[in-house]
């Protein structure tokens, strides 16, 4: 076991907490930082104060910032950076990458630009010519990950044997990993949940409770299934660990920076005020750019996602959004369950 060479490229909370995570498996991983400063940091102390304060850092972590000692080696590469930061830290890891290397990539986003999954991104820098790509998705807080608390997540890959070597090196008796092979839907159920919490953060800030969040929770989910399957994925992705699973965890924890990033929305704050309070990378507020964007180009309505993204960057009243959306038509719950795949505005009417 210890003699798989693993590299964890990103030294926020989730990079930080497969690092622990390995090390207790007895991996010695090393933990790549963007920063020099950073890194001598966290080897000074033993911690990352910033974005995991109160875990210890196992001997076994090496830390460093440089990228080619960190990747050369390594059989496995977990890329845990921000999905916005995907492309570039990937363009430079690939030089490093040999032929077998497996990337597991453990981030959760659309490319805002080009509207790509995050696979389809490594898929077209590595010209299918170098490693592997698995995804890792799942309810898991990297503040409960780090300290052992019993996890599930699910990791998939096109190649079983990928999905499969993933399961082995991140398995463990605190650490369930479920295979599947729909890199699509487990891709956009991890990114696509963001959005719902912030919604669901939105809501809890203006007072309102647990009713609205669980309608919100639950439109939600469908409206991503319904993107989903457009998008050639199975709606059976979206009712495991990287849809449901996730949604939950994700819009119900004061762990989740989504979350906390809507309930100060929801308090008044701005959404610049609100990310500034959270003080961390609030995925959701790119997603929810990205998805309203790719919603437009496929012909699918999300009506949640319209409206969180009316007040993230349309000034929009979360107010008037709530009401918006309790004011939409009539509909009957299962009319769109089993929508045919494909970017038909009729077939993909909002539910």
């Amino acid at each position: 076991m210890a003699a798989v060479k693993i590299a964890v490229l990103g030294s926020g909370s989730w990079g930080t907490a497969l690092a622990v995570h390995l090390a207790r498996k007895g991996y010695s991983p090393y933990l790549w930082s963007r920063t020099r400063e950073q890194a001598e940091e966290i080897k000074e102390t033993g911690r990352n104060g910033r974005y995991l304060p109160g875990v210890e850092i196992p001997a076994g972590v090496t830390v460093g910032a440089d990228l080619e000692e960190a990747v050369r080696r390594s059989e496995a590469v977990i890329s845990a950076v921000p999905s916005h930061a995907f492309r570039a830290v990937m363009n430079s890891a690939i030089n490093f990458f040999h032929p077998g290397t497996l990337l597991i990539n453990a981030a959760k986003g659309i490319d805002e630009n080009t509207l790509q999954r995050l696979s389809e991104i490594y898929s077209e820098i590595s010209e299918g010519k170098t490693g592997s790509y698995s995804i890792l998705s799942g309810p898991s807080h990297a503040e409960e990950v780090s300290t052992g608390m019993p996890t599930a997540v699910v990791v998939a890959s096109q190649s079983r044997e990928s999905a499969l070597k993933a399961q082995d090196i991140l398995m463990s008796v605190d650490f369930r990993v479920y295979t599947n092979e729909d890199v699509t839907g487990v891709e956009l159920g991890g990114a696509l949940k963001n959005i719902i919490a912030l919604g669901t953060g939105i809501s809890d800030g203006l007072g309102y409770g647990d009713n609205t969040k669980a309608a919100l929770m639950t439109r939600g989910l469908a409206e991503i299934t319904r993107l989903g399957m457009a998008s050639g994925a199975s709606p059976l992705t979206f009712a495991g660990l990287a849809g449901l699973g996730d949604m939950i965890v994700t819009c119900t924890s004061m762990h989740s920076r989504n979350r906390r990033a809507g309930i100060e929305i929801g308090k008044g704050k701005t959404p610049a005020e609100a990310l500034a309070a959270v003080r961390m990378v609030v995925e959701g507020f790119r997603t929810t750019r990205a998805a309203y964007r790719l919603s437009g180009v496929m012909g699918i309505e999300l009506p949640i996602t319209g409206q969180i993204y009316r007040v993230l960057y349309g000034g929009g009243d979360p107010r008037e959004a709530v009401a918006a959306l309790m004011g939409r038509g009539k509909r009957n719950e299962m009319e769109d369950s089993y929508i045919d795949q494909g970017p038909d505005k009729d077939k993909n009417r909002p539910s």
